[in-house]
């Protein structure tokens, strides 16, 4: 067996990074190293890409910066500088590869909300009741 395939099939899945798709919006914080330093830098944004593939799986977040400057980053999934990803939104996309989303501005590069889970309507049965014989109760006429 090949070096590189032993060392893929020995990765787990990393916990800290949920199940991710086109169009969700992510808070990723990544641990940063200055010097002797270290902090946890958060980089909020459209997840536009997924790249499969083993060992270098790999995600590309995107944001609008000021000066509708856009920022792209691309991290590894299985990179031990990731300190957690969450998950704020998922949108409805029809596309694998949100390419697209880079020419949009202003409110044409919103997305449409997707429910992640969608309720389910069960059918109540209300029990069957057995008939109570009520009583009448006259009152005195004043």
């Amino acid at each position: 067996m090949n070096l590189v395939e032993s060392l893929e099939k020995s990765l787990t899945p990393n916990a800290k990074i949920p199940v991710l798709q086109p169009g969700d919006t992510v808070r990723v914080h990544q641990r940063i190293v200055e010097g002797e330093r270290e902090r946890i830098q958060v980089f909020q944004g459209t997840v536009i890409r997924l790249r499969k593939g083993g060992a270098n799986a790999s995600f590309t977040v995107r944001r609008i910066a000021t000066n509708n400057i856009g920022v792209e980053r691309t991290y590894l999934l299985h990179s031990p500088r990731i300190e957690k990803v969450e998950v704020l939104k998922h949108a409805k996309v029809r596309r694998a590869q949100l390419y697209y989303f880079r020419k949009l501005m202003g409110k044409s590069a919103r997305l449409k909300e997707r429910l992640a889970v969608r309720p389910t309507v069960a059918k109540v049965v209300a029990p069957v009741a057995t008939p109570v014989a009520v009583q009448s109760v006259e009152t005195p006429a004043v």
